[in-house]
């Protein structure tokens, strides 16, 4: 899931990657917004915030704005900065750093998070778009800019233009890619409404602790093709 590169990527890798990532990122985006009122999984309607409150010369709160889209900024860069090094001593590690970074902080949200609601709301919102900055970078990295997971402007407008081609590529290879590309993006989109559903309900109940889910199926993530790799040589000695 996490580990092939390059040429070695598949279609099924990166429909893997989409569900769990977007189903995170769904989650995330809903526990956020139900926490602490900000949006946590992109930084657009922030900018627009930051602008407005600027135009109002209220430089204070237009400062928290703009710290907003910073923090996912350098969740992004850091997340390169440590793919650039691994990559340059074992490249199939590049996404262990930055998803354990991703891991951490959604535990240490959920089980501080509640603490910090009153008074450092904005460490929230802070942290979560730094991970989901780390995440954005990794996903679009490893699948070399065919996924992204954290918000869906660009998935509706990749959406919408590859389906307006369906109407002009006739050619058989043509169609069978963009039919592929198409599924892609229906299931990022699919598994984020499906995890921004069950975040939804799941805080009713838990609160911020929600977010013990998505950070275990990270960690989880991790393991996948190691897990993966040893049942099928297990398999393979059985059949033997």
């Amino acid at each position: 899931m996490f580990t092939h590169l390059g040429k070695t990527r598949t279609l099924s890798h990166n429909k893997k990657i989409a569900s769990l990532l977007s189903f995170v990122a769904g989650i995330v985006n809903v526990a956020g917004f139900l926490s602490v009122q900000r949006l946590t999984t992109n930084v657009t309607g922030h900018f627009a915030y930051f602008v407005d409150e600027v135009l109002k010369l209220n430089f204070t709160e237009s400062f928290v704005y703009f710290l907003y889209i910073l923090f996912f900024f350098l969740g992004s860069f850091v997340s390169n900065i440590l793919v650039e090094i691994v990559t340059r001593k074992n490249e199939r590690l590049i996404h262990v750093i930055p998803t354990i970074i991703e891991s951490v902080i959604l535990f240490f949200i959920a089980y501080i998070g509640r603490k910090l609601i009153a008074d450092n709301a904005n460490l929230i919102a802070f942290s979560l778009l730094f991970a989901m900055g780390l995440q954005n970078s990794l996903v679009t990295r490893i699948s070399n800019a065919l996924v992204r997971t954290t918000h869906l402007t660009g998935l509706f407008t990749d959406l919408g233009i590859e389906l307006s081609q369906l109407f002009f590529y006739k050619a058989k290879k043509q169609q069978e890619k963009l039919i592929s590309t198409i599924k892609l993006r229906l299931r990022i989109i699919t598994y984020f409404f499906i995890g921004g559903v069950f975040g939804g309900i799941f805080y009713t109940y838990f609160q911020l602790l929600v977010l013990i889910i998505p950070a275990t199926l990270l960690i989880m993530g991790l393991f996948y093709d190691t897990i993966k790799f040893k049942l099928l040589n297990w398999k393979r000695k059985l059949d033997v």
